[in-house]
């Protein structure tokens, strides 16, 4: 399996980034991507999944006025629109995939099973 994040950068506060995973190599049906981040001397912070098969979304309630996780199957690729950014947003962003439901990696803090290097985003004046 592998999963290709790209679209960070820096931003300013307030502004708008798009990241996209590239997700390739995995056979199942029924599985979830997510996006989670980690800042320096911080916890992994789940953010968003969706459901590959129906499409179901959930988000962690830090980020759900703002980010929107969006699939295109037909590309391989989910998307994190990043809207109002703020500086505790700065982080390294993830993409993972994962066979249980949302629920398990973002309220239960079950591991993602597959994730990539991640992008950087920095939100600075």
């Amino acid at each position: 399996v592998q999963l290709q994040a790209s679209g960070g950068g820096l931003a300013q506060p307030g502004g708008s980034l798009r990241l996209s995973c590239v997700v390739s190599g995995f056979t199942r049906t029924r599985y979830v991507i997510g996006w989670f981040r980690q800042a320096p001397g911080k916890e992994r912070e789940g953010l968003s999944c969706i459901s590959a098969d129906h499409g179901g979304t959930y988000y962690a309630p830090a980020v759900r006025d703002r980010f929107t996780i969006s699939r295109d199957n037909a590309k391989n690729t989910v998307y994190l629109q990043m809207n109002s950014l703020k500086p505790e947003d700065t982080a390294v962003y993830h993409c993972a995939v994962g066979v249980e439901g949302c629920t398990h990696y973002l309220i239960y803090g079950q591991t993602f099973d597959y994730y990539g290097e991640g992008t950087l985003v920095t939100v600075s004046s």
